[in-house]
């Protein structure tokens, strides 16, 4: 299937994947993966042909709710897990326990929280790199240019100010689906 998927990306959509091309043939069995702008549903597609394409098997976390029948079964089959969200749970916890129960986990996550235009990304996906000791590998959703950028790992430091600073102008002039959102 892995065709038909290099079929929809390249040639039905016209995309292209650039930066660290051979991130999927890295011996990085648990990563966190941040993708923006997350601005529309189609990022999530997207997110899915670029999984076929580079035979990279990816994760992610979503409201428990999610993942009940009938869907609950399609989410875990494509790397899904859920997730308790009721006030009260540290969440950067529990996240960071999924990578230590796992022998190959890599999260991918949309640091804005929202598909909505956002001021400050969340700070959940940096806490749980720390936390797991983990890198940080950023790729754009890039629809103005139909192309997913991918950076080398990055291993947060001990100045998050700074580490910010370097993911976001990784992501300067990317423009996500809903240019407004991003």
């Amino acid at each position: 299937m892995s065709w038909l998927a290099k079929f929809i990306y390249f040639k039905l959509l016209g995309w292209q994947i650039t930066g660290n091309t051979n991130f999927s043939k890295d011996t990085i069995k648990k990563v966190v993966i941040i993708a923006l702008p997350h601005t529309s549903w189609h990022d999530f597609y997207i997110g899915l042909l670029l999984r076929k394409i580079t035979q990279l098997k990816t994760n992610f976390v979503g409201k428990k709710e999610l993942f009940k029948w009938p869907f609950g079964y399609y989410f875990r089959a494509i790397g899904g897990s859920p997730l308790d969200r009721t006030p009260g749970q540290n969440k950067v916890t529990a996240i960071a326990q999924l990578f230590e129960n796992t022998s190959e986990f890599r999260l991918t996550l949309a640091p804005e929280g929202t598909r909505k235009k956002v001021q400050d990304w969340k700070t959940g996906f940096y806490y749980i790199a720390k936390a797991a000791n983990l890198p940080i590998i950023m790729f754009t959703l890039d629809f103005q240019n139909k192309k997913n950028h991918i950076s080398q790992p990055f291993y947060p430091t001990d100045n998050m100010e700074a580490d910010f600073k370097f993911m976001k102008s990784f992501f300067d002039g990317v423009v996500g689906k809903k240019p407004e959102y991003s």
